[in-house]
């Protein structure tokens, strides 16, 4: 290590070589339960922060109790990770298409007067008219309307917002 730290590439690559078998058997040994993937990638944060730290390295001291508290911390923060993951994840054997089938996709919800919605429309100051006739009649995209309105993406942006939000408040009021 204190070759490595003088700037001697391949004293630092011999280096590498030699422990990263070592923390291999740590890893393993403290987490058994790893998967090998997730087992590689924290030898891999190890090994990455030996790099990081490398000139934090006291060469008057022994250099395997240095390796080895770097490779505590490193594992104490995957299982951390673990810990978080684990009590957070939820297994499911299938995946449902929409958040809450309870709570989406209701028919009984949705508007069934189209001469109302017609009129709500024609009733719009023109740039939030137009905004709502390209992006959400028309479906095209902001690139799209943007050319054929002569607004600019965030204009269109702006109008259209405005737009379902006096649509929504004129709709209702009607309701």
């Amino acid at each position: 290590m204190a070759a490595a730290q003088a700037g001697d590439r391949t004293a630092y690559r011999d280096l590498l070589r030699e422990v990263a078998p070592l923390v291999r058997r740590v890893v393993r040994g403290r987490f058994p339960f790893l998967s090998a993937h997730d087992s590689e990638d924290l030898v891999q944060d190890v090994l990455l922060s030996l790099h990081q730290v490398r000139a934090t390295y006291d060469s008057t001291r022994p250099f395997l109790p240095w390796l080895m508290a770097i490779a505590r911390n490193r594992s104490a923060d995957a299982a951390r990770r673990y810990a978080r993951r684990s009590a957070n994840e939820v297994t499911v054997e299938e995946y449902p298409e929409t958040s809450d089938p309870a709570q989406t996709n209701r028919l009984d919800e949705t508007y069934r007067d189209p001469e109302a919605l017609r009129q709500a429309v024609k009733e719009l100051p023109k740039g939030q008219r137009v905004a709502i006739e390209l992006l959400k009649l028309r479906e095209m995209s902001l690139k799209e309307a943007a050319v054929v309105s002569g607004m600019s993406v965030a204009a269109l942006k702006v109008a259209s917002h405005r737009a379902t939000r006096a649509l929504r408040l004129a709709l209702g009021a009607r309701d």
